[in-house]
């Protein structure tokens, strides 16, 4: 059965509690014991189910997979897609869909970052590039030697090898589950 649709009632704490309680009792969470009860309920029930056009059952099916995982793998998936700033289920889908597709996936928090990184670098080289447009047509002011220079350019040769490492990094941490620590 696609679960697809959400019903959705509130009930008074005792309600809550008491279906709590017969749902551990047959070791069944809230949810599959309310939609057995539903589903009992609708089987004696004299109104025939409506025809759903089999357009919308196949653009349902498969939207959803469950996995079952030993305890201490999940611990360690909970783990790492904290590490990641992600639930655990996006972390799964992220890394199922990489291996698939053979991407290197990247968490939207490093890819907002190095975004930001690359905005930077540009505003860089604008600004240098200003400065050299100024040098070149003899106009005085720039006020930076030519020992400015080069120190801007090595902070942005190592912000280079900086991002370089981090998008290693990345990779690896994906390909082994952590990144190792530069050393």
């Amino acid at each position: 059965m696609e679960a697809a649709q959400f019903l959705k009632t509130r009930v008074s704490p005792q309600i809550k509690a008491r279906v709590q309680a017969v749902a551990q009792r047959q070791l069944l969470t809230e949810s599959i014991w309310l939609r057995r009860t539903v589903d009992a309920a609708l089987s004696t029930s004299d109104v025939t189910p409506p025809d759903v056009p089999d357009r919308a059952k196949q653009s349902l099916r498969g939207r959803c997979l469950y996995v079952r995982l030993r305890p201490e793998d999940r611990l360690l998936l909970t783990d790492r897609a904290a590490a990641r700033g992600m639930p655990a289920a996006t972390y799964v889908s992220v890394l199922t869909r990489a291996h698939l597709r053979g991407l290197a996936p990247l968490p939207k928090a490093e890819l907002l970052a190095l975004k930001r990184t690359i905005s930077e670098l540009g505003s860089v080289g604008r600004n240098l590039n200003q400065i050299a447009r100024a040098a070149n047509q003899g106009r005085p002011g720039t006020g930076l030697g030519r020992d400015d220079f080069k120190a801007m350019l090595r902070l942005c040769e190592g912000l280079r090898d900086h991002v370089k490492g981090l998008l290693s990094s990345n990779l690896k941490s994906w390909e082994q589950g952590y990144a190792e620590p530069n050393e």
